[in-house]
């Protein structure tokens, strides 16, 4: 049985039965034969899909947001952004995606043409994390259905309202049964899932720890596998910068869903020359940020996830203290009902810590200073992820220095990082391989036919 907790009050919200083998198998056969005819429907028949499920999601769209607040904390604000993210993207794949699946032609030195096509294969299974849970979901859910691919949904076990929600607006939409469906079980079900012959490739968002586990799972079963994992994302302020914005990007970058996301901005490296004055701003704006319930709008951010993580973020802090870490501002329990914390600033981090390995999935931000901006690109390779970065400044041979020297699979130039429909979104080094979103992501787990004719 899952539990629904809602972390800005601790109490239950609902319960969710756990699947047995039995069902689970039963899930898997319906996927198989929802399969079976979805890879024949026609191209635009699943593009019409795409907007049905997105009319679903506008006509529905407080109802959701308000199951993410309910079950993960995050502000209703927030949270109605995420679901208008979810159409943004069944739509876009409804659009434009059609044409990424264009037979391709390609002409051989020996004479004559090879003609290139994208296929489907089959059911791929998606383990998803709580943070964002419906726009993560759907990263992997729009192009799934646009493929002719069928999903498998293996959710966060605190999500299972969300979960159910996701499934739910596909079969409202019209979706066959088998198309989309969610796979209430623990982590210790799921290598029986992705060793199982019926299921085809894996997907998973979520921590290191995780990905290496399934990375082994798939790979013992000779399976694809696309994982999005963990970041430290380094936000470099240099002196040409408009430190103003910068501050501004810096702390809702850090603070964004109450620090719990992956491409949150965790390490702020500053250029001596402006490092004081970006400080001073930067502790005074995160020391006025409104923290309580997430349904009130004049609230700024709302509870961590659980009691468990925001315990595990302050033992985090503590860590930090103990390796050599001065707290600068907060990073406190706060004295009330739900699993609230304040934000935190931390200075004088040791590059050579092991805590400089670590990412804190909370509102806590590291706060370094670089003599240049060599150093500055020091600070920012000398950790083991390379999901995102963000850059400040107004020099365009530093710009370039940065989106060619920064080890990460996306860096943004003077804006707050943030994924899109349209781009590519994805790491390298410890965080993972794979893409997800625009074509790349369409194409991830796609069979990628060339076909030969004889003149």
């Amino acid at each position: 049985m899952f539990t629904s907790v809602n972390p800005a009050t601790g109490e239950d919200i609902a319960t969710y039965a756990e699947l047995s083998k039995a069902e689970v198998d039963s899930k898997l056969d319906r996927a198989v034969a929802a399969y079976r005819q979805w890879r024949e429907t026609p191209l635009a028949a699943r593009a019409d899909l795409l907007n049905a499920i997105a009319d679903r999601y506008e006509a529905n769209k407080d109802r959701l947001a308000r199951m993410a607040t309910a079950e993960m904390g995050k502000t209703l604000a927030s949270a109605v952004s995420e679901v208008e993210k979810c159409i943004a993207a069944f739509r876009h794949y409804a659009v434009a995606g059609p044409a990424m699946l264009d037979p391709r032609t390609i002409a051989l030195g020996s004479g004559g043409a090879a003609e290139i096509r994208w296929l489907p294969q089959g059911a791929v299974l998606a383990i998803m994390p709580w943070n964002f849970p419906f726009w993560q979901t759907v990263r992997f859910l729009a192009p799934t259905i646009l493929a002719g691919n069928v999903g498998l949904l293996k959710h966060a076990s605190i999500v299972q309202g969300v979960a159910a929600l996701m499934e739910e607006m596909v079969l409202e939409a019209g979706g066959p049964e088998g198309l989309f469906q969610n796979i209430a079980i623990r982590s210790d079900a799921v290598a029986d899932i992705i060793a199982d012959k019926r299921v085809v490739a894996v997907t998973l968002t979520g921590s290191e720890g995780a990905g290496i586990a399934v990375a082994e799972q798939a790979g013992r079963n000779l399976k694809k596998v696309v994982l999005e994992l963990g970041g430290s994302d380094p936000f470099i302020v240099m002196p040409s910068a408009d430190l103003d914005a910068a501050v501004a990007a810096a702390v809702k970058a850090r603070v964004q869903n109450a620090g719990q996301s992956c491409i949150c901005a965790k390490r702020m490296i500053v250029h001596a020359d402006v490092y004081d004055a970006f400080l001073e701003r930067f502790v005074a704006a995160m020391r006025a940020l409104a923290i309580g319930d997430p349904l009130d709008p004049d609230n700024d951010m709302g509870p961590l996830s659980s009691i468990a993580q925001r315990d595990t973020v302050l033992e985090q802090v503590e860590d930090a203290k103990r390796q050599g870490a001065t707290l600068l501002l907060g990073a406190e329990k706060l004295d009330r009902a739900g699993a609230y914390m304040s934000a935190g600033v931390l200075t004088d981090v040791p590059l050579d810590s092991a805590f400089m390995g670590e990412e804190i999935f909370g509102p806590v931000a590291m706060v370094f200073k670089a003599a240049d901006i060599d150093e500055a690109i020091r600070i920012a390779n000398a950790i083991p992820f390379g999901l995102g970065s963000s850059s400040w400044t107004a020099d365009a041979a530093e710009q370039e220095r940065f989106v060619r020297d920064i080890e990460a699979g996306m860096t943004a130039i003077n804006q707050m990082l943030a994924s899109a429909p349209e781009a590519p979104f994805g790491g390298i080094k410890r965080s993972g391989h794979g893409r997800e979103l625009g074509p790349f992501g369409l194409h991830e787990f796609m069979n990628l036919k060339t076909v030969l004719r004889a003149p």
